[in-house]
């Protein structure tokens, strides 16, 4: 009879040991059971890979080649039934852990839908009402031109909403100075607008702006809106009538405006724009220091000058324009007392706008 080969014999161990193998590797509960057995058969210490080197060891020549190679086939055979028992532990505690947590017969969870900041909601409400005069919105870059952030509105090299102070100016890559700016209003709007359009325009510019500002009552960027009405015929009673139209449907229809002489380079003649105080309602209180009004912006008949930057007949059309900060419209129009509330990033203060969202 003859004896069985190494290979024969290094077969019928291993079978045995895989068997084994198998065996506590399907008893075996957790993970941490698991890699315990996959050690004690196919570690480096562990059974199937120490048959391995012992066979290599007493096996002559020309058999170690095909000894290594059996054994190998041996060791990614548990290594296939390892991953496998990994899988199937992790799929059992995905379903515990499902079970356990979800109670399929409750109510789906509602998802809190998003809400717009409170600058956003004051201007789209300045659209609309605007929009029912008639006026639509026009837009423009925030990178400006020196003519059309400043001299196409009247405003000669030597004045002082040039200074540095003021003006954020755009250099070139070598530093030196251009003729762009970061737009200090949104009155080039106008004059871009004036330039591509004849009259009649009926235009509200809102937008962000920049100016060299920053203190607890300014920021260096914040946003406005800006009107600008051509025509023929249009007087100072015009202006007023469009501004008292906005400031009741915006804020109430017992509100009232005051308009102060004033001055402003693109217009003439010009005025401050006070507004009831909505925290007395015109009656005197500590925010409109006793007066009843609060200032919001300026408002004036454009400047000749302007007209005749853009090529409009000034002794045929004339026409009004009008300007002021969102930020403090929002404040007015929510009771908000403090403007750094706005750029806190902080969801408690937004939140409270959640009920103003657009569908």
């Amino acid at each position: 009879m003859t004896a069985p080969s190494s290979q024969d014999s290094l077969k019928q161990k291993l079978d045995q040991l895989v068997g084994e193998f198998r065996a506590r590797m399907s008893a075996a509960v957790d993970e941490q059971t698991v890699r315990k057995v996959y050690a004690d058969f196919g570690g480096p210490q562990g059974s199937i890979r120490s048959t391995q080197k012992d066979a290599l060891k007493a096996a002559p020549g020309p058999e170690k080649r095909a000894i290594g190679e059996l054994g190998n086939a041996y060791l990614k055979e548990i290594d296939g039934v390892l991953e496998r028992r990994l899988e199937a532990l992790k799929a059992e505690a995905a379903e515990r852990d499902l079970s356990r947590r979800i109670d399929v017969t409750l109510p789906g969870r509602a998802h809190r839908r998003g809400h717009l900041h409170p600058v956003t909601i004051v201007r789209r409400e300045l659209e609309e009402i605007f929009a029912q005069l008639g006026f639509v919105v026009a837009e423009g870059p925030e990178v400006e031109t020196d003519f059309h952030n400043f001299e196409a509105l009247a405003m000669p090299k030597e004045h002082p909403a040039r200074d540095m102070q003021d003006t954020f100016y755009i250099a070139d890559r070598d530093g030196r100075p251009t003729d762009m700016v970061l737009r200090t209003h949104t009155s080039p709007v106008q004059i871009r607008t004036m330039l591509k359009n004849k009259p009649p325009v009926r235009i509200v510019a809102p937008g962000a702006v920049f100016r060299k500002d920053d203190d607890p009552t300014h920021s260096p960027m914040f946003h406005q809106i800006e009107g600008l009405c051509v025509d023929e015929g249009l007087s100072f009673g015009d202006l007023k009538g469009v501004l008292l139209h906005f400031v009741r449907r915006l804020l109430g229809e017992d509100m009232g405006i005051r308009l102060r002489p004033s001055f402003f380079p693109f217009t003439e003649p010009s005025a401050e724009l006070d507004i009831s105080c909505v925290f007395c309602r015109g009656k005197g209180c500590r925010t409109c220091k006793g007066t009843g009004f609060v200032e919001i912006g300026g408002a004036g008949m454009v400047d000749p000058e302007v007209f005749r930057h853009v090529g409009y007949d000034s002794e045929r059309y004339t026409g009004f324009a009008f300007g002021f900060g969102l930020e403090r419209m929002a404040m007015m129009r929510f009771g908000i007392e403090d403007i750094k509330d706005f750029y806190q990033a902080d969801e408690r203060f937004a939140v409270q706008f959640e009920q103003r969202v657009w569908s």
